[in-house]
């Protein structure tokens, strides 16, 4: 099967200018987990801008894209769950051609039904950072998947982006009070309608800010953005006992010997991870089948705020620049 794919031959940086292509690409044949998904709406994560600029991670010509809903055209002899013409969603993996291309094959364990009362776009904002939030909250920092489940403070840096606007949500569901970072009025404003409890600025000193709201420490701290930058104040600020949890590589290694002495807990969080690594990854197809019924009862709002159209590559040039500008409130959805 041949499917027309926007992608590049190497690793390029926006300023020297437009490098994506049009490709006719072969898609693999369908192994017995498998399906054929149609893509009708993918989204742009700030990982796509990463591996853009290093070519790394992906065979050439990279095709790149981690979220995607779409219509299923063909299934694996053992997928039981899914059938031609169902609407599904998915956020893919690095092994395999994504989502920057009209077809793709996809393991069906990491796909879920998508109701039709959710619209395409609002739902394919979601999948990746919905994921990332869902392993963070409760499977790394051992949180309960319940709603109001949870009696405890989360302290998210970064709450206006992708992960963070969703995080806020899911944490609220499950009980918790959040406290989020945003330094802009708009960004602040975002976190408050998505369920922050308290906005702190992320420009000022943060340990002042949350000692003024009473805490002198706190139990779970999701840091979403600069690691680097506040990995020891947050160590600092961590409770006993505490859970101090990134999804942001470093340039330096994190001293983890300031944790030992209240026996705080450092967890990482890579969404690929199961798939990179074939472990347990149908967890991944019941979280996204969570998502979809939270979205279908209105506990949570798509991040969606901004729509492209078009499997072009000035249209993904265009997506890259918006997302690699580090100004994105939410998340931007390209149509097909």
């Amino acid at each position: 099967m041949i499917s027309r794919a926007i992608g590049f031959e190497k690793g390029f940086e926006l300023s020297e200018g437009n490098f994506f292509e049009t490709f006719e690409i072969m898609l693999p044949k369908l192994m017995k987990y498998d399906v054929m998904v149609q893509n009708i709406a993918i989204s742009i994560n700030p990982v796509d801008t990463k591996l853009r600029q290093t070519g790394k991670g992906t065979k050439a010509p990279h095709i790149l894209g981690f979220d995607s809903v779409g219509i299923v055209t063909q299934v694996g002899d053992q997928v039981p769950h899914l059938v031609a013409g169902d609407r599904v969603i998915f956020a893919g993996t690095t092994n395999r051609y994504g989502s920057y291309s009209e077809k793709q094959i996809v393991d069906s364990r990491i796909v879920a039904k998508l109701p039709e009362n959710i619209p395409a776009e609002k739902a394919a904002a979601l999948p990746l950072t919905f994921l990332t939030a869902y392993e963070l909250l409760f499977e790394k920092m051992d949180l309960v998947s319940k709603e109001n489940g949870n009696d405890a403070t989360l302290l998210i840096i970064n709450g206006a982006g992708g992960v963070g606007s969703i995080m806020i949500q899911l944490a609220k569901w499950a009980g918790l009070t959040v406290l989020a970072t945003a330094s802009r009025p708009e960004t602040a404003d975002w976190c408050e309608k998505l369920g922050a409890d308290q906005i702190l600025n992320h420009h000022k000193d943060l340990t002042k800010q949350v000692k003024k709201l009473g805490y002198d420490a706190l139990p779970y701290i999701a840091v979403l953005h600069s690691s680097d930058h506040y990995y020891d104040e947050m160590a600092d600020l961590l409770s006993p006992f505490g859970y101090l949890g990134s999804t942001v590589a470093t340039a330096k290694d994190h001293n983890l010997a300031k944790l030992k002495a209240k026996s705080g807990s450092f967890v990482w969080e890579y969404m690929f991870a199961k798939t990179d690594y074939d472990y347990h990854i149908k967890s991944q197809g019941e979280a996204l089948t969570l998502l979809t019924h939270l979205l279908s009862t209105e506990k949570i709002q798509s991040t969606l705020t901004e729509t492209l159209d078009g499997l072009s590559p000035e249209t993904f040039y265009h997506a890259h620049q918006i997302v690699e500008a580090d100004k994105m409130i939410g998340k931007l959805v390209i149509r097909y």
